[in-house]
């Protein structure tokens, strides 16, 4: 049971999905609200606040998708979506509209809440003030602030997403050292789990086009061919 209930908000347009998905939810202490098209889930988001959504890609009046970029343009809040097998453009497609996460149909109850929980307890780490000690980390024209959740770059302010700074200040944070997708993963989600690797592919890619001059000759971020991605050793 959770020390306070988060609350969730849940948009699927299938009521056997809300039903079958709502009911764990409730049973471990989440408050859970109801949305089943797209303009729902956005009008439910601006009339209270929510520590966690959990969206369908296949959605009426707004799809998924497009759900996914007005939430993130106005909030951090974790995003999870559902998507079925066959959408392997949608799962790419909503991680870089800034979701943190996805969960492909079929899926167990016991994956779900597993993901649910790994994602509020994410989203409980890295409030500023759980990071209110960390020192800043800068190294060339690169500056990540933890306590605000902040990255600049050659002097301007650059927006991340929740896993993209996570990633960011990962990596950063052991400059030289070689990471694999598995522990990326991993100390992004909490394990490896059902994920694809590819989903640290994306975010790797978004981020250098934000922080690189050149993305294909890269300052920052660098790929260790057959294995994984590496920092910048050295300031």
């Amino acid at each position: 049971m959770p020390e306070r209930s988060h609350r969730i908000l849940l948009v699927d347009d299938e009521p056997t999905v809300q039903t079958l998905l709502s009911y764990p939810l409730r049973k471990d202490g989440y408050e859970v609200v109801g949305a089943d098209d797209g303009r729902q889930a956005l009008d439910r988001f601006a009339e209270q606040p929510f520590d966690l959504v959990v969206l369908d890609v296949m959605l009426p009046i707004l799809d998924g998708l497009e759900v996914c970029r007005r939430l993130r343009a106005r909030s951090a809040v974790p995003i999870i979506m559902l998507t079925a097998k066959s959408e392997e453009i949608d799962k790419v497609l909503g991680l870089e509209l800034g979701a943190d996460d996805y969960i492909t149909k079929p899926f167990s109850v016991r994956e779900f809440r597993s993901r649910v929980k790994a994602a509020l307890r994410r989203a409980e780490l890295s409030r500023p003030e759980g990071a209110a000690d960390e020192p800043a980390v800068e190294t060339g024209e690169l500056r990540i602030e933890p306590a605000k959740r902040a990255v600049s770059v050659r002097g301007h302010g650059v927006k991340t997403t929740f896993v993209e700074f996570e990633l960011l200040l990962a990596m950063a944070s052991s400059p030289g050292r070689v990471f694999t997708r598995d522990m990326l993963l991993e100390r992004i989600w909490g394990d490896s789990s059902y994920r694809d690797p590819r989903t640290i592919d994306v975010h790797i890619r978004h981020l250098r086009e934000k922080l690189e001059r050149d993305p294909k000759e890269p300052e920052y971020i660098f790929t260790t061919r057959g294995v994984g991605y590496r920092f910048r050793d050295g300031s």
